[in-house]
């Protein structure tokens, strides 16, 4: 690993690490609901958001799998250094992913657990250039009192893959970012289109 390469993290590395860690927890708790993440590094490639949240979840012990738009020198050698997570080219070995908008059409492969341990799927890590202005989709379920309305930037085609991979408790939890917010999609949310 060339050491040019390497770029700062947080700043206070447990106390930002909590932070983020808190800011997903909140996510997944409050699907929908936009929670933003402050004084986070950014390194090129990737947002703030996306940065502080591999910071905060990677480790050790959560294989990566990285989209071919994030698979850069770059990228691949600040969260080996920083977060010390193993690098996979398999999905299904992969605990947690790195997607860009473009990469949604295609879930196959990711674990999406098994019935005694659906801790044990895949979380995937959402780039996208914005969290709205997209169509809108409503969302249901745990934490949500009766709906959500959300407009993410993804083909229509994302929300019929998500489908096919979810039979809860089995299933994909989503974090999508963009610049300094972050929102969770747990497995348990129901996504219901908008009737035009």
């Amino acid at each position: 690993m060339s050491a040019q390469l390497l770029q700062p993290a947080f700043a206070e590395p447990v106390l930002d690490a909590q932070r983020g860690f808190r800011a997903a927890l909140k996510a997944l708790a409050g699907p929908g609901l936009i929670q933003t993440l402050h004084a986070t590094p950014s390194l090129e490639g990737l947002v703030p958001a996306t940065y502080a949240l591999c910071l905060a979840l990677l480790d050790v012990d959560t294989p990566l799998w990285l989209a071919p738009s994030f698979d850069t020198p770059l990228i691949r050698a600040n969260l080996a250094f920083h977060c010390g997570c193993p690098l996979t080219v398999h999905r299904e070995e992969a605990r947690f992913a790195l997607l860009a908008a473009d990469d949604l059409q295609d879930l196959s492969g990711f674990d999406h657990g098994n019935d005694r341990y659906p801790d044990q799927s895949c979380t995937l890590l959402v780039q996208l250039p914005s969290l709205a202005g997209g169509a809108g989709v409503s969302w249901r379920g745990p934490g949500i009192e009766t709906e959500h309305a959300v407009a993410l930037p993804v083909a229509d085609g994302f929300w019929r893959e998500r489908e096919q991979r979810n039979e809860f408790p089995r299933g994909l939890d989503l974090f999508f970012t963009a610049d300094h917010d972050l929102i969770g999609l747990p497995r348990s949310t129901r996504i219901t289109q908008e009737r035009v």
